[in-house]
């Protein structure tokens, strides 16, 4: 088992592509040809976590949040985070960060949050736009059922809910082939003129590569003729936050109680009582104070998120319950989530949870 391998089965869910501009997600260190021999999962990788991980013989930490987010100019042990990538480097040990394109996914960070609460009726809260791509190849009327096979298994023609969606239009085409060919249908020299049908599929655009290869691969001309569109519709699978709703409205404050429950949070920072029932929920793991004006657009009874500013609260305008319940606790449950993909996808691999709590703020209670 290579770390490549692993990495790409977590870019598989969480492309890189969908990271935001600031983020650094991927391999931070070590390389992605070395044989993995255990994985370590932490919602951080300081150095505790690098000494955990050479103590259980794992050279593999996945994290949530990158080590390195920002340049580095030296290593000179100064901070915490030179010390890390110091200790890692001279033990062979790669980190792997799985961040923004996690929480940008329906099923990462705020799904597993989702989970936690019983939300069902679940959507992206900010969608993104200008993912999709659309692909139009012309093919020869025998062979459309078989080029739409190969399209649809590798990722095209997914429109939310439902799967397999295609458009055909049939029209005529025509080629001529030079000397050097074998065309599927025709002479050589001769203009052929064929009953084709154009298809259109749409796809997210991190899947192009595959996508057209494998389209290729069936189709029975030696020159596919085909056009790819950029789009920009909002792709309803990935985004920003999560809202959802829960089986049966509750009041406020049995909302609040029940947040304490599941993160296990000594308080909670919130809004002052709005008086209604909570009912639809929209969440944000970790900082996600950007998404306030959408999650009261989207009509939601509360809004979880965490590090939220004190001027922040008073966007909430009394329109929804604004609770800040921490961000290391928001995004704990990552850790199961990231573990739960690499056991089902690696059997009978060493995948282990990271025994340090690398959350940096504690609470003090009297």
């Amino acid at each position: 088992m290579k770390i490549k391998d692993i990495a790409k089965a977590l870019e598989k869910i969480a492309p890189l592509s969908l990271q935001e501009d600031y983020d650094n997600a991927g391999l931070i260190t070590g390389s992605m040809d070395w044989e993995c021999t255990g994985i370590i999962v932490s919602l951080d990788a300081t150095e505790d976590v690098v000494k955990e991980a050479i103590e259980k013989k794992c050279n593999l930490i996945v994290a949530h949040h990158p080590i390195v987010f920002k340049g580095l100019k030296k290593l000179n042990e100064n901070n915490y985070v030179e010390q890390t990538i110091i200790t890692a480097i001279k033990n062979d040990i790669a980190i792997y960060a799985i961040h923004t394109n996690l929480d940008n996914v329906l099923m990462g960070v705020n799904g597993k949050i989702a989970d936690k609460l019983g939300l069902v009726n679940r959507k992206i809260l900010a969608p993104k736009s200008n993912l999709l791509r659309k692909l139009a190849v012309f093919v020869p009327l025998t062979h459309k059922d078989i080029v739409l096979e190969a399209l649809f298994a590798a990722g095209a023609g997914n429109i939310g809910n439902y799967s397999e969606c295609s458009f055909g239009t049939e029209g005529t085409g025509t080629y001529k082939a030079g000397e050097d060919t074998q065309p599927f249908l025709g002479k050589k020299g001769e203009r052929h003129t064929e009953n084709e049908v154009k298809v259109e599929v749409i796809f997210p655009h991190w899947l192009q590569g595959n996508i057209i290869s494998e389209m290729i691969k069936a189709h029975p001309y030696e020159e596919v003729a085909y056009d790819v569109f950029s789009l920009e519709n909002s792709y309803q699978e990935t985004g920003s936050g999560l809202t959802g709703e829960l089986e049966n409205a509750i009041t406020e404050t049995e909302m609040l109680s029940k947040l304490r429950g599941i993160f296990h949070i000594p308080a909670i920072k919130h809004t002052p009582l709005t008086g209604k029932k909570v009912k639809k929920v929209a969440i944000c793991g970790g900082a996600g104070s950007f998404l306030i004006r959408h999650a009261i657009n989207s009509g939601s009874d509360i809004y979880i998120t965490g590090d939220i500013k004190y001027h922040e609260f008073f966007d909430a305008e009394n329109k929804l319950l604004l609770a800040d319940i921490g961000h290391y606790e928001s995004e704990q449950f990552t850790q199961e989530l990231l573990i739960d993909i690499l056991r089902e996808k690696f059997l009978n691999f060493a995948v282990l949870k990271t025994g340090v709590n690398t959350n940096p703020v504690q609470y003090y209670i009297g």
